[in-house]
C-alpha cells in the first residue's frame, strides 16, 4: 500500500512539472479552454502603430507639434489713493509714493506657419502684453516679438529665434472644406497643457456676430475653450483650416458653438503683415445700416436688400462723390450688396486709389456713380 501511494505523488508531481513547463515555455501546445461568448478581437501591432478606420491620430500627430502655448503678462500700476494727497494724511503720515506696480498674465495658443519662426494667433491674446513667451511642444521655451497686427479681423503675427528648424503647419485649401468635415482642435485650454478635441464643420461664411469688424467665421462644435484662442484648426489630415478665436457661450464655457478664422483670410493678412508691417483695406467714408421691413415700408422700397448710408464723413471718398445720407447702396463693381456687413467687405477688398463702380438709390431712382478708393484709417485705441 505504501509503495502504491508513492509511486502515484511520484506520478503526480512528475505530470505537474511537466504542465509547468508547457505552460511556461510552450502555452500554444496546450488546448485552450472554450470561452462561455465567442468574442471578436482585433489584431494587434508589435510596434503599436496599427491605424483604426476611426482614428486621427495621424492629423493629430501631423498638427500638434506646430501649436505652440502663449504666454504673456502685463504690468498694471496701481493706482494712487486720494488720502495720499491731502495735507492732513501726509502731515501725520508722510508722503506716500505710489503704490507697486502689478502684473496681470493671460494665456492663450498659437500656429507655427514658417520654419523661420512666424507664428499666427489672435490680437486678443497679445493686446496691450509687456513680454510674450512661446512655449513649443517639445517644452522649449522661446521669447517673442510682434511682427504686426490687425485688431479688426483679431488676427496678429509673432516671431522667435529658434536654432532648431521649426515644424511649420500645412495650410489647407478652403474650397475643399465643407458642412460635415470633421475637423480638430488644438490648443491650450485654461492651461492644462496640450489637447486636441473633435467635432465637424457646422456652418460657413458665420458673419453679424458683433466679434470683429470683419467676419467670415467657421462654425464648429469641436470643444473650444479659454487658452484655445489663437489654436489651430486642422481638417482630417492635419492640415490647417482655420484660427480658433472664439465661442458663443452664457457661462464662458463650451457649449457646441466655436468660430475660427478661416486660413484663406488669415493666410492673406498674415502676407500683407509680413510684407508691409500691416492689412492696407479699402474704405469710401460712410456708416451704413440695415434695412429693416419697417424701413423699406416707410422709404416705399421694394425689398430689404441693400445698405442704407446713415452718415458721410466729411471730406471722404463718398463725400467728394456726392454720396448723401439716406442713400441705399445696392452693388459695388456688380456685386450685389445685401447688407452692411456685405457692404464693407466689398469695399474692404478694393485697393487704394483704384476707382470703383457704384450703384445707389436715390429717391426712387437708381444711379450709376464712379469714384476713386480711399485707404481705410488704422483702428484706433478707443475703438478697439
Amino acid at each position: 500500500m505504501y509503495r502504491l501511494w508513492l509511486i502515484f505523488a511520484q506520478t503526480v508531481t512528475v505530470a505537474l512539472a511537466i504542465l509547468f513547463v508547457l505552460t511556461t515555455l510552450k502555452p500554444s501546445w496546450l488546448p485552450h479552454a472554450q470561452t462561455v461568448v465567442a468574442l471578436r478581437e482585433a489584431s494587434t501591432s508589435p510596434t503599436g502603430e496599427g491605424r483604426a478606420t476611426d482614428s486621427y491620430r495621424d492629423a493629430a500627430r501631423t498638427a500638434l507639434p506646430s501649436v505652440v502655448h502663449i504666454y504673456t503678462t502685463q504690468a498694471v500700476k496701481q493706482q494712487r489713493h486720494p488720502l495720499f494727497d491731502d495735507p492732513i494724511f501726509r502731515h501725520f503720515f508722510g508722503d506716500r509714493q505710489d503704490g507697486p506696480s502689478r502684473r496681470n498674465s493671460g494665456l492663450g495658443s498659437g500656429v507655427i506657419v514658417s520654419d523661420n519662426g512666424y507664428i499666427l494667433t489672435n490680437f486678443h491674446v497679445i493686446e496691450a502684453a509687456d513680454d510674450i513667451q512661446v512655449s513649443l511642444n517639445d517644452g522649449k521655451t522661446y521669447q517673442a516679438r510682434i511682427v504686426g497686427s490687425d485688431p479688426e479681423s483679431d488676427l496678429a503675427i509673432l516671431q522667435i529665434r529658434a536654432t532648431d528648424k521649426l515644424p511649420a503647419i500645412t495650410f489647407g485649401q478652403m474650397d475643399n472644406l465643407r458642412v460635415g468635415d470633421v475637423v480638430l482642435a488644438i490648443g491650450n485650454p485654461f492651461g492644462v497643457g496640450q489637447t486636441v478635441t473633435m467635432g465637424i464643420v457646422s456652418a460657413l461664411g458665420r458673419s453679424h456676430l458683433g466679434i470683429n469688424t470683419f467676419e467670415n467665421f467657421i462654425q464648429t462644435d469641436a470643444a473650444i475653450n479659454p487658452g484655445n484662442s489663437g489654436g489651430a484648426l486642422v481638417d482630417a489630415h492635419g492640415n490647417l483650416v482655420g484660427i480658433n478665436t472664439a465661442i458663443y457661450s452664457r457661462t464662458g464655457g463650451n457649449h457646441g458653438i466655436g468660430f475660427a478664422i478661416p486660413v484663406s483670410s488669415a493666410r492673406s493678412i498674415m502676407e500683407q503683415i509680413i510684407q508691409n508691417g500691416a492689412v492696407t483695406r479699402g474704405w469710401i467714408g460712410v456708416e451704413a445700416q440695415e434695412i429693416t421691413a419697417e424701413l423699406a415700408e416707410s422709404f416705399g422700397l421694394p425689398d430689404t436688400e441693400g445698405a442704407l448710408i446713415a452718415g458721410v464723413v466729411r471730406k471722404s471718398p463718398a463725400d467728394q462723390a456726392g454720396i448723401r445720407p439716406g442713400d441705399i447702396l445696392l452693388a459695388v463693381n456688380g456685386q450685389m450688396v445685401k447688407d452692411p456687413q456685405v457692404m464693407l467687405d466689398l469695399i474692404a477688398d478694393l485697393q487704394p486709389d483704384d476707382k470703383a463702380n457704384f450703384r445707389l438709390r436715390r429717391d426712387r431712382t437708381i444711379r450709376e456713380i464712379q469714384f476713386k478708393i480711399g485707404k481705410r484709417p488704422a483702428l484706433r485705441p478707443d475703438e478697439e
